[in-house]
């Protein structure tokens, strides 16, 4: 586990007067494995279905369960969940494929 992790969901909420408000709650902070996307086998074998830039492994959280809807904010980056896989199905680890995502503000 070479890195640090935020795990996050978005939530709305409404205010007295009906108006919403989005803010980002952090579901937990863990030690993850961070793996950019390059010319190994594994990535071979992803690439011809998935758009992930990075693989994140994790120990599995008790209470939490990670999903697609959920984002992991890592280095000052973010990255969106498109795949979770609890690693050899033993409820040790977890395995999750995220694209980068990138801001077009500022960008010529």
């Amino acid at each position: 586990m070479n890195k640090f992790a935020d795990i996050k969901a978005i939530t709305t909420t409404k205010d007295s007067e009906g108006f919403a408000t989005t803010s980002q709650t952090i579901l937990a902070s863990v030690r993850v494995y961070r793996e950019g996307r390059h010319g190994s086998e594994r990535w071979a074998n992803l690439a011809t279905f998935s758009e992930a830039t990075d693989l994140f492994r994790f120990r599995a959280i008790p209470e939490v369960e990670v999903t697609t809807e959920h984002f992991i904010e890592c280095d000052g980056e973010r990255f969106d969940i498109t795949s979770v896989e609890n690693v050899k199905g033993r409820g040790m680890y977890t395995e999750v494929l995220a694209k980068k995502v990138v801001s077009s503000i500022g960008k010529s």
